[in-house]
């Protein structure tokens, strides 16, 4: 892959608006943040099943995979495929199996982060 600034620069711009979108949800309305993860994987889910998602990864790049919209239209697709090898079964197999790799970096970083760090609970005005 030959470097393109234009595919840094548009991944960039990207991925920061989503993440602006997602900032802007927790700043301005009461929303609590495990909502706003929430709302944003099933948009991936969404925009996958309509077969958007595709087009806005080969538009995007980075910008469309690494946020959590990326994980959810994962998710999807690997669900899509499992159901039509395995039915219901395959349905929760085919998306855990696409998404064991992100699934396993979320424990070990949550578990790493915690030894270093202590949070504190979001306290709503």
């Amino acid at each position: 892959m030959e470097f393109n600034i234009m595919n840094y620069l548009i991944s960039f711009l990207v991925g920061g608006l989503i993440c602006g979108l997602a900032q802007i949800l927790v700043v301005r309305t009461s929303i609590t943040t495990s909502r706003i993860l929430v709302l944003f994987l099933m948009l991936g889910v969404v925009l996958q099943a309509f077969g958007v998602y595709p087009y806005f990864k080969d538009f995007a790049k980075a910008g469309a995979t690494v946020p959590i919209i990326g994980f959810g239209a994962t998710l999807a697709k690997g669900a899509i495929e499992g159901a039509k090898k395995g039915g219901l079964l395959g349905v929760l197999q085919g998306g855990l199996t696409a998404t064991a790799g992100g699934i396993a970096v979320a424990i070990v970083s949550a578990f790493l982060v915690g030894l270093i760090f202590n949070s504190r609970t979001k306290h709503l005005k």
